[in-house]
């Protein structure tokens, strides 16, 4: 199926894409046959930087139980002018877009990510941290050793628990080590800590969140994760037709929602794959002819039905359960899916663009598909 949104309508557009998409079965969901899909409108104002600081790459943003948004950015990827300004690499912002309060980087005890990639605020208020960088492509500044690792810490600051150690990983059969993880997300109901992992590896990677303890991994379609590391690894201009490769590629970022269902954003493959908490596979969503499944978020309401996927400059909503695809949010001011996405309580979404920067879409309330604006070809 093939996407074309004429540009040059509002400054957002959702167009209502209902029936004949990949990887999708069963009956219509309620969001379907309700017919409404989120609306959103880009937010000017935030986040309000302090003029003393500034950002690097932004890579990741998580909301916390107050509302805060946690900023995760690159301060190595400043040029050498700004340097002296970089601002610690986690900012934080309540929810009017003010500047709480900054932390991050170096300390004893812990490996902080040469390469930040990754922010997550657990049902315990723990803030987790990991990063991609890789020592074969260490960009300028950067050192030559590979973020093996996740972090975590209190909310302001202190050292909890690290999982793996930098330049240790021994591949995908390694319990001990991760290599150059994505993303984190923690399930409440077991205290499970699902890791993408990653760049270097190609699997879902499970931990007791409060010891580290390894659970169990899996790849693609429940498959057992194979290596086949490089550094970095091939970006596709295309993708073949069919359900694509029986092994990950990037796992960049990870959800689980709060009934244990997991999904994982394929990056490189351009799909997202559906999981139960233990690994066992159960649909998926390809698509060909973008750019696709680079981060996920999931809508706040109690069924959480709404699955965001960014890619490209598009984000995609989706139903969660099913996979359909019910509309995409694109149009002059919106940054796309970026790099990784965050929704807050009120059904507000987050976007960490790295160069392009930080956005928030305010949550509009539901529309009736059929009166978005925009037209698709299938």
């Amino acid at each position: 199926m093939t996407l074309a949104i004429p540009g040059g309508a509002a400054s957002v557009v959702l167009a209502a894409l209902l029936a004949g998409c990949a990887g999708t079965g069963g009956a219509p969901s309620t969001a379907v046959q309700a017919g409404m899909v989120p609306t959103f409108e880009v937010d000017p104002s935030w986040p309000k930087v302090p003029a003393k600081w500034k950002l690097g790459d932004p890579s990741s943003i998580a909301i916390d139980a107050q509302g805060n948004a946690w900023v995760l950015h690159r301060p190595r990827t400043l040029k050498p002018q700004d340097a002296a300004m970089a601002a610690p690499p986690i900012m934080i912002f309540d929810a009017a877009g003010n500047f709480v309060r900054a932390w991050g980087g170096d300390g004893p005890g812990y490996d902080w990510p040469q390469r930040e990639h990754g922010i997550h605020i657990d049902h315990k208020g723990y803030v987790w941290v990991g990063g991609n960088n890789c020592a074969d492509r260490a960009l300028p500044g950067l050192k030559a050793v590979n973020d093996d690792q996740v972090i975590k810490f209190t909310q302001d600051g202190k050292f909890v628990l690290q999982i793996g150690r930098a330049n240790q990983s021994k591949g995908n059969a390694d319990t001990q080590n991760l290599r150059q993880p994505a993303d984190v997300w923690v399930l409440p109901s077991t205290n499970e800590a699902f890791v993408a992992d990653g760049y270097g590896n190609h699997r879902v990677a499970v931990f007791d969140a409060d010891t580290g303890k390894f659970k169990r991994m899996w790849g693609a379609f429940g498959n057992k994760p194979l290596d086949d590391f490089k550094c970095p690894p091939p970006s596709l201009k295309a993708v073949p037709a069919g359900p694509g490769p029986q092994q990950l590629s990037i796992v960049h970022a990870i959800r689980v929602a709060n009934d244990g269902t997991v999904y994982v954003a394929d990056r490189e493959n351009r799909r997202v794959q559906m999981f139960a908490p233990d690994g066992r596979f159960v649909k998926q969503f390809v698509r060909h002819d973008a750019p696709f499944a680079r981060d996920l978020a999931l809508s706040p309401d109690p069924e959480q039905r709404f699955l965001y996927v960014g890619g490209g400059s598009d984000i995609v909503v989706m139903d969660r359960r099913t996979l359909e695809v019910l509309a995409t949010i694109r149009g002059p001011g919106i940054l796309g899916g970026g790099h990784q996405m965050a929704t807050d309580a009120k059904g507000n979404l987050y976007v960490a663009a790295t160069s392009r920067g930080l956005q928030r879409l305010l949550f509009k309330g539901m529309a009736p598909a059929a009166a978005t604006i925009g037209t698709v070809t299938r």
